[in-house]
């Protein structure tokens, strides 16, 4: 059993719906780092100390050729009736061999915590945690975060926009009080808040992350400017052609370029 190119990780079943996902979005020609991905079955037996399918695991991140993030696919997991959010860890910036495995078993680990199992009872799921795991090319963003396609909180059809510099996690953790935007439909910017962000997850070079303090001048300074507003918006309308509408999408920009990390439907139960 070896890992899957990320692109034909299209089974939801095995692999966990974000995988899946980020499957389909590779074949629409949607920014998407590029990764592999491990099915339930393999985790389970990288767990149980097959070094067949370990090695295999270590052959592929290899492959990658540079640091990964290593998330969570867990079956059921970013489905339109539970996100999982903030159940299940990611381990950022995993820059050896060893590290990968290491990384497999804190991902799955995480899924069998008492806070984990508690929200699967709470939301009806009563068999045992599943878990699939997506390995991909680590980004190192300028700035990063999160847009609803359609606004969260009362379902107007706006983007609502989350910014802050460095790693999304900061944004997606509350570590700051990120900058809000918000377009609407045609993309025309409705409002535009600073917020205060006084640091910035960055990569350690030696593996993990570090909190970097953010210059006097930026901690109110806006993230994002007006082109690359517009280019999230247009991110927003290719995934809604794709995906549907209501969608929580997970962005960062490095260089200049837009990634898009994670699209999920925008669900009931976070």
């Amino acid at each position: 059993m070896k890992p899957l190119a990320l692109v034909d990780a299209l089974d939801a079943a095995e692999l966990g719906g974000k995988a899946a996902s980020l499957a389909r979005s590779l074949r629409a020609g949607l920014p998407v780092p590029p990764g592999f991905a491990l099915g339930a079955t393999q985790v389970d037996a990288v767990f149980q100390g097959d070094a067949l399918v370990s090695a295999g695991v270590r052959e592929a991140f290899t492959r990658q050729a540079g640091p990964c993030a290593v998330r969570s696919s867990a079956i059921g997991e970013d489905s339109e009736n539970a996100s999982f959010a903030g159940q299940h860890v990611t381990i950022l910036n995993v820059r050896l061999e060893d590290q990968v495995i290491e990384a497999v078993l804190k991902v799955r680990e995480s899924a069998f915590t008492e806070s984990a199992l508690a929200y699967r009872r709470t939301i009806g799921m009563s068999e045992a945690p599943r878990v699939g795991v997506v390995v991909q090319r680590m980004i190192e963003p300028d700035c990063a975060g999160v847009m609803f396609t359609k606004n969260p909180l009362n379902g107007a059809d706006e983007r609502v926009i989350e910014a802050s510099w460095g790693l999304g996690e900061a944004v997606v953790a509350g570590l700051v009080v990120p900058d809000n935007y918000a377009l609407d439909g045609e993309g025309q910017v409705l409002r535009r808040t600073a917020g205060e962000k006084d640091l910035a997850l960055r990569s350690d070079p030696e593996g993990g992350t570090f909190e970097e303090p953010v210059a006097d001048d930026l901690v109110e300074a806006l993230c994002l400017d007006d082109g690359m507003l517009a280019a999230l918006h247009d991110l927003a309308v290719r995934c809604e052609t794709f995906f549907g509408k209501g969608l929580d999408i997970e962005w960062a920009f490095s260089g200049g370029t837009l990634y898009l990390l994670q699209c999920r439907a925008m669900t009931r139960n976070r």
